[in-house]
């Protein structure tokens, strides 16, 4: 593939028919093979560029942030009233019930872990093998039932109804499911799910992380007991992260941290004690000074999505998907991940592995000979990713270096991801450049001390 200039490329991140304008659209970097290029951010499900808009409505907030909860004076009581604001954005774009809560935290991985703390004792945690990190392993001090991965949506909702029959009906219970797949982008039964937990008397935690940025996220609908997602991954990389839902199990639990803001009334007691009352509501589980620029971000990117409108997003989405679904149709010796079949509905998110190649030297010539990032190993779902490829359980629990294993099967995987901020170019360079790779190999890459690939001499 011969790369374009510059310049020209820079044409083409400016206003694309349907894309959203995001930050970075016009960043240069170097290539090996001499020059520069526009760098294809196609590494979305990690974390999605800002949106220009959730930026530029940061910057104008800039000079008149203060301190949240915490001051009489005119900035302090602006900055309370965005913070508040914002939640109640939160709360209108995931549809929540009108007693549910919205905590902001510091990302789906922060979010679970406030859940985890918060489960009544005895909770039983129902999860999929299937599952990222941060919702299979927060759940240490519960009694944790892992699932194996389904083959169909239909069996996985069978083999939750089979688990959830065979545990005590009269204990607490959680299941946790994604909504849509960060390996294979795979659109998970969410609905289905939750009608099956509420069934056998358990409640459901979404993690919403790969959909909220793709699809529309009703509480009320899906009929989901809590949900969480990240701002880093909704075009808002501020630090600031959602856990929105049912109150009773928060209001419930010790403070998720112990400190001002979570407290309403601290005294010594006689003995040379501390006696607190804590907050009821999302404060509880808000101590320090809140992120309130996250928070705003998040809610920014909020209502620059529901603006844009989801059946203009999701249209263009999938068109982005088909290029690339078709373009790597045209390599036989690319394959590409799923549980479901290819013909189950996915976000923007896909992973792949080539036969006898480096997962980790494709990515790294990518970078380095095109310009284009993605991402390639067990993107932090090690037993998701180990079952897709096919080894043997020895092999699913090694980390391993990447490459193959003896028998040529890859160990480590690529995944490309895009969204609302992806213009044609980006897909089309990564597809052209796979096809050209594959034929004749990476070239300009050397090792490194962890065994992964990097650039020459870089």
């Amino acid at each position: 593939m011969s790369v374009s200039t510059a310049a020209a490329e820079k044409t083409l991140c400016h206003d694309v028919p349907g894309a959203l304008p995001v930050l970075g659209r016009d960043v240069t970097v170097p290539l090996v093979t001499g020059g520069e290029t526009t760098y294809a951010a196609l590494d979305y499900a990690a974390s999605a560029p800002a949106l220009q808009r959730v930026w530029d409505d940061v910057a104008a907030y800039a000079p008149y942030y203060g301190s949240v909860h915490r001051g009489a004076g005119h900035l302090s009581q602006l900055s309370t009233g965005l913070f508040e604001n914002a939640r109640a954005t939160v709360a209108e774009f995931l549809d929540c019930r009108a007693d549910d809560q919205v905590v902001f935290t510091r990302s789906t991985t922060d979010s679970l872990n406030l859940l985890a703390r918060a489960l009544p004792d005895g909770c039983r945690v129902f999860v999929f093998e299937t599952e990222h990190h941060a919702a299979l392993l927060p759940w240490r001090d519960a009694q944790v039932t892992c699932l194996d991965a389904p083959c169909t949506p239909q069996q996985a909702v069978e083999t939750l109804e089979r688990a959830l029959a065979d545990r005590d009906p009269h204990g607490p219970a959680l299941v946790c499911v994604t909504g849509a797949s960060n390996v294979t982008g795979e659109l998970w039964p969410v609905r289905e799910l939750a009608a099956a937990a509420h069934a056998h008397g358990a409640r459901i935690v979404l993690d919403a992380a790969q959909l909220a940025p793709h699809l529309p996220v009703s509480v009320r609908d899906l009929d989901v007991d809590w949900v969480a997602f990240s701002g880093h991954k909704l075009y808002a990389p501020f630090g600031s992260g959602v856990l929105a839902g049912r109150a009773d199990w928060l209001s419930a639990a010790e403070p998720y941290l112990a400190g001002g803001g979570a407290s309403r009334a601290v005294a010594r007691r006689p003995d040379g004690g501390v006696e607190v009352e804590w907050h009821e509501g999302a404060a509880r589980h808000e101590a320090g000074s809140p992120n309130v620029i996250g928070a705003h971000a998040v809610a920014s990117a909020c209502k620059a999505l529901t603006e844009a409108g989801w059946d203009n997003l999701g249209a263009r989405e999938r068109h982005l998907l088909a290029k690339v679904r078709e373009g790597l149709a045209e390599v036989p010796e690319v394959k590409i991940l799923s549980l479901f079949g290819a013909d189950a509905p996915r976000v923007g998110v896909l992973s792949f592995v080539v036969e006898g190649r480096s997962s980790s030297d494709l990515a790294v010539a990518l970078s380095a000979e095109y310009g284009i990032g993605v991402r390639d190993g067990l993107f932090c779902a090690h037993p998701l990713v180990r079952t897709l490829l096919g080894g043997d359980r020895r092999a699913r629990r090694e980390c391993g270096a990447p490459g193959s294993a003896p028998d040529g099967t890859p160990l480590h995987a690529v995944r490309v991801s895009f969204g609302a901020g992806t213009p044609d170019e980006h897909v089309e360079r990564f597809v052209a450049a796979v096809k050209e790779l594959v034929g004749r190999g990476a070239r300009g890459t050397g090792g490194t001390d962890d065994g992964r690939r990097a650039p020459a001499g870089g």
